[in-house]
């Protein structure tokens, strides 16, 4: 299980001291949220705590057409996120900050209100899960208010969240989805791959490949081919923020370098 509960909390306290140190030019700057504004990304954000407050109340608002597979499901969400966005480029920056306070607690007392261990309403699907427990659906939702505060954070250049204490289980909880990316490539019985994220946030990762299937493992008995890339280009890369002809020139693949291929392509959010 990965503990992210407890930094729910400080974490939005951080966006809205963030959000309020900002100048009418840095609201407008373009974000690696392709088309999106930093206005836009905290408009996301706000639209996700919403959503959550909805849900707790019971309240789950229109429910979408016929979703029959995974590429549906990816057009309903970016369409609600698209019509959103949209709408709230007619409210003021400071309505903006005033909305993300009021729905913060409501949000985050309602992920405390949980089981960890209990089935979640929402499995994580971009690891591959038709059902999830509810610890992974949290670690999930903080997956997703980090990085669009790294986001925002990237655009006006200002640190805060790129540490251990932040940045690192919020990776950890990406690279669960490495056994599903993996899973339609072949090897050996016990060869391993290894992930290595530099600096002192980041970690090492392996798995291992026994039985017709990858799982994560704490050892590489039989690694033959090692990733290794800076926190600040695993963030990017497994949100879909790093331009395909970044990856190459930022990623040291040694080893085979065709297992590293679905690293290169995971994405571990609904994008």
């Amino acid at each position: 299980m990965i503990a992210t509960l407890h930094l729910f909390e400080p974490l939005e306290q951080k966006l809205i001291d963030l959000l309020k140190s900002l100048s009418v030019d840095d609201w407008n700057r373009p974000t690696v949220a392709k088309l999106w504004t930093v206005k836009d990304v905290a408009a996301h954000l706000l639209d996700t705590s919403v959503r959550t407050v909805a849900l707790a109340q019971q309240h789950a608002g229109d429910p979408p057409e016929a979703i029959n597979s995974y590429h549906d499901l990816l057009n309903y969400l970016n369409q609600l996120n698209a019509d959103w966005v949209k709408a709230m480029r007619r409210v003021s920056t400071q309505t903006l900050i005033d909305f993300l306070q009021l729905t913060q607690k409501p949000m985050i007392d309602y992920y405390h209100s949980l089981d960890l261990q209990a089935p979640a309403m929402f499995p994580v699907a971009w690891a591959g899960e038709v059902e999830s427990r509810n610890w992974f659906h949290i670690a999930r939702e903080y997956t997703e208010r980090w990085h669009h505060q790294q986001q925002i954070r990237d655009a006006v250049q200002q640190d805060g969240i790129m540490n251990r204490e932040y940045f690192y289980p919020m990776v950890d909880t990406l690279l669960q989805a490495l056994p599903y990316n993996y899973r339609t490539t072949t090897a050996p019985d016990g060869t391993c791959i290894t992930v290595t994220i530099t600096g002192k946030a980041g970690g090492t990762w392996i798995i291992q490949y026994q039985n017709n299937k990858w799982q994560l493992v704490d050892t590489a008995k039989q690694n033959v081919t090692t990733v290794t890339l800076t926190a600040d280009t695993a963030w990017k890369l497994f949100t879909k923020a790093l331009p395909a002809e970044e990856v190459n020139r930022r990623v040291k693949v040694s080893g085979q370098k065709k297992l590293s291929e679905p690293l290169l392509k995971m994405v571990a959010v609904m994008a």
